[in-house]
């Protein structure tokens, strides 16, 4: 069994994720999909902290499961780094962090991870696409 997880990001997962699933199946591989929207997204703000905008990471989320959908292949798993702590890593969400924010509550030391309420709501609203 095979696992391909993708790290795309949102600007290259329409145009490179089609070709490379039309390859693999061209190929007779049968692979488990799975989205890394976290890596491929990542930035340094210009405060100098290393960030994530959630907007981002739920457009590639977004159109990872499309393209699945349309090429009626299966999208097997994701992958979040996220904290049950109000942490201020990942901007954006509900909550609506800005660059301002990061440096309140930035306590990751490696890499920026959605805090309870961004990793919440990224989980409802892939429930809500997932039922369409």
């Amino acid at each position: 069994r095979l696992t391909f997880i993708t790290r795309l990001g949102k600007d290259k997962v329409n145009t490179v994720l089609p070709k490379l699933i039309r390859e693999v199946n061209n190929e007779g591989f049968k692979v488990v999909w799975s989205c890394d929207p976290m890596h491929a997204n990542t930035f340094k703000s210009r405060t100098g902290y290393k960030t994530r905008h959630f907007d981002s990471i739920l457009k590639e989320l977004t159109s990872f499961f499309k393209i699945h959908k349309k090429m009626h292949t299966i999208a097997g798993g994701v992958h979040f780094e996220f904290t049950g702590d109000n942490v201020t890593e990942c901007l954006g969400g509900s909550v609506k962090i800005k660059t301002k924010n990061l440096e309140e509550k930035y306590e990751t030391a490696c890499d920026p991870r959605l805090n309870n309420e961004q990793s919440l709501e990224l989980a409802f609203l892939i429930s809500d696409f997932l039922k369409k």
